[in-house]
């Protein structure tokens, strides 16, 4: 059986603990008294990984000409992972070199699920137990114990940096002597800086929200920071709405390049950097908001690429994922989507004139005809799937820090909103395995599971790297997380619902809220151990100098009651009103605690 080492701890682990020194800016005087869980999974006399029976598998992957493009032998798997698991897991997320043998202490691959697993769970909490957040050593093995059950049993499940990136450092000592890696926060200075070594800090967020200023130098800056999240494993997003339309002029009387010339460049670092090292190709967001003078062009777009690849393919080039045709246009190594306000539906809606506006000093530049646009990002979404839309002014109003600045963009898949230059550490939940024998959904494991994983997820923001400095010190200030679900289809039609139903709606709105408002009481519960976020009283963020309040107290406790006030729109469904009703109570609770 493969043995399992106690890795490299942090340095804090060697001598005594100095949570107070490491929280810095997050403290405030009262004592810290750190978290402790109970045990609902994990067994305290059978370790998790003595729990599951393994077996040996190979892990075989083949293109569609059935050419194998990846093979594995002698992998050990639990008995029950599907095939389908046993591929993602050993093909993206084992690390190593196979030529170098498969002991990854030298340099060879992983060859076990336990290995992937424990260096990640293991990681986590020798980094939770350095930086207090634990009572002590106890409460960190029980903790331990349960995100390993939790990951091991696939009820639960990081982003892919997570799995890509950490604990190579910390458990196998990879990243030393192989240059500076990117910056993470020094919670002793109070800066972001440079981290001396790869992986000792590593990328653990998987979605992220950049700025791009009107100057020539940041344009490029971007490319550069977006080629460095796509390299390990992240992908990102940016509103291009600051950037100077083709109708408008250049201090020297030249006319600029405009956002859609720079959206190739972007695509094009996309395309050749691959995510993590793997064979997937790297994600991206590009937005535009409806008011900017080149948003007809964006709008048409990735709808004329599409027609060019279909052009292609009639001509008999092949017309695969990968193929030639697709290969050949513009824009396919990223979403866009345009950004519509209120004032923009309301206009479509009643048939009424739509006037865009110059970037350099905001006044008029041309009118459109509302519903014409809008009806061509209808006509592009059907034909390829962009533009897709973001409600610009709901956003806004759901936005927990309002008082620091704007939410602009978001991340590729649109989960992540937040402020421009931060990062979101993503995790999931299985739903189906929180279905009990008897058919109830069992609220209470839920629940648990949900504060380990935001529990691991805030313990991983300070302990992670960042590709700019602000976005390091950003992420400090912020602490932002993102706690999601996956198998929702599958479980509302174990219970015999269909996708589009009353039901469907009730049991999904349930379970989101109840989701969401535990993750809010886990939040509070932290801050009240580890102290409140840094932009929650102080609204100022690197790159903000000036925010639009002094805190986001008001805005953050907006946000919470209005969570409580949309649990009563949740559909009724007899089968699932005690869901509805524990939603109501987990809120009430997340707003008393604040």
């Amino acid at each position: 059986m493969i043995q399992l080492k106690p890795g490299i701890p942090p340095a804090s682990l060697n001598g005594p603990s100095k949570p107070a020194v490491r929280r810095r800016n997050r403290s405030d005087k009262k004592k810290k008294t750190g978290l402790s869980f109970k045990r609902v999974f994990s067994d305290a006399a059978v370790a998790p990984f003595d729990q599951v029976e393994w077996e040996r598998r190979t892990a075989e992957i083949t293109d569609d000409s059935a050419k194998v493009i990846f093979k594995q032998e002698d992998i050990e798997v639990p008995k029950n992972w599907s095939a389908l698991a046993t591929k993602i897991a050993v093909s993206k997320y084992f690390y190593g070199d196979i030529a170098n043998g498969t002991d990854p202490y030298k340099g060879g691959r992983e060859t076990s699920v336990r290995q992937l697993i424990h260096r990640v769970t293991r990681t986590i909490t020798d980094w939770g137990l350095a930086d207090g957040y634990f009572t002590d050593a106890e409460a960190a093995e029980v903790f331990y114990d349960e995100l390993t059950w939790l990951c091991l049993n696939q009820y639960g499940a990081f982003n892919s940096p997570v799995w890509f990136n950490v604990g190579l450092y910390h458990q196998y000592g990879i990243g030393k002597g192989a240059g500076a890696g990117n910056y993470f926060y020094n919670r002793e200075t109070g800066k972001a800086e440079r981290a001396a070594s790869q992986y000792e800090y590593p990328q653990g967020s998987a979605c992220f929200i950049q700025s791009v200023e009107d100057t020539m130098e940041d344009i490029m800056r971007l490319a550069t920071s977006e080629a460095m999240l796509f390299k390990y494993g992240s992908g990102t997003g940016t509103d291009l709405s600051s950037l100077r339309s083709t109708r408008e002029k250049l201090s020297g009387g030249g006319k600029p390049s405009g956002p859609l010339s720079f959206l190739k460049v972007y695509d094009q670092v996309a395309n050749v950097v691959k995510s993590g090292g793997k064979t997937r190709r790297a994600a991206k967001m590009n937005t535009l908001k409806d008011w900017h003078p080149d948003i007809e062009e964006f709008i048409d777009a990735k709808q004329k690429e599409e027609k060019k690849a279909w052009a292609l393919i009639e001509q008999g080039y092949d017309g695969s994922y990968n193929g030639d045709a697709y290969g050949s246009v513009m824009y396919q190594n990223e979403n866009v989507s345009v950004r519509v306000s209120d004032e923009f539906m309301e206009a479509a809606h009643e048939g009424r004139e739509w006037w865009t506006r110059r970037i350099t000093d905001g006044k008029p530049c041309e009118r459109k005809d509302a519903r014409t646009l809008l009806r061509k990002i209808a006509e592009g979404t059907y034909i390829c799937g962009d533009p897709g839309m973001q409600f610009d002014s709901t956003i806004h109003k759901w936005h927990t820090c309002k008082g620091t600045g704007r939410q602009n963009s978001t991340n590729p898949c649109s989960e992540y909103l937040f402020l421009d230059n931060t990062a979101c550490n993503l995790a999931s939940l299985n739903l189906i395995k929180f279905k009990s024998p008897e058919g109830d959904f069992d609220i209470d494991r839920f629940k648990a599971a949900v504060r380990i994983f935001i529990t691991a997820q805030e313990i991983i923001v300070d302990n992670a790297s960042y590709p700019i400095k602000e976005i390091a010190e950003n992420s400090h200030i912020f602490r932002t997380l993102g706690l999601g679900y996956a198998n929702l289809g599958s479980l509302i039609m174990s219970y015999g619902f269909g996708y589009d139903s009353v039901e469907g709606r009730a049991l999904c709105g349930a379970i989101t809220a109840i989701m969401t408002g535990e993750s809010y009481e886990q939040s509070a519960r932290l801050a009240e151990t580890m102290g409140p976020f840094s932009g929650y009283c102080d609204a100022r963020a690197s790159g903000v100098p000036k925010p639009v309040a002094k805190d986001n107290v008001a805005s953050m406790l907006e946000v919470i009651e209005l969570h409580r006030q949309a649990v009563r729109e949740i559909s009724d469904a007899k089968e699932f009103a005690h869901l509805k009703e524990e939603a109501a109570k987990v809120w009430d609770s997340a707003a008393e605690l604040g």
